[in-house]
């Protein structure tokens, strides 16, 4: 079962800046993320007031991104391997009152962006404040 240590959320100023971090170990990540040919995909989700859960932002096995069309441009994702861990991290600039909602890390281990996420965190709150 992998597992997330999720951070970096808060209250920030519309037009400030925000990084979120998510530490995933267990399960296949220490198996699979780093080792050649295993497929795998992270990433961050949000869910804003009363609105459905969408993909923010992803990265796989290949450091090849994807990001949502709202946050292109203004965003970053990045991923650093540990010895059992990865840890992604997302930088998101110029924010506004869209960005704001509970975000959560997830991940699919062996299967590509294209798949379903099988782990979900338990997620982080970010307010944007006007």
């Amino acid at each position: 079962q992998v597992q997330f240590l999720e951070s970096g959320g808060g209250s920030v100023q519309a037009g400030g800046s925000l990084t979120l971090s998510c530490e995933a170990s267990g399960g296949g990540v220490s198996t699979c993320i780093g080792r050649p040919y295993c497929l795998y995909c992270m990433g961050w989700f949000r869910r804003g007031p009363g609105k459905e859960r969408v993909p923010v932002a992803l990265i796989d096995n290949h450091d090849a991104r994807q990001y949502n069309a709202s946050v292109r441009g203004r965003t970053t994702i990045s991923q650093e391997h540990g010895i059992d861990t990865n840890t992604l991290r997302l930088r998101m600039d110029v924010l506004n009152a869209e960005d704001a909602g509970v975000y959560y890390c997830a991940a699919v281990i062996g299967g590509d962006c294209g798949y379903t996420m099988d782990y979900w965190g338990k997620g982080i709150l970010v307010t944007v404040d006007s």
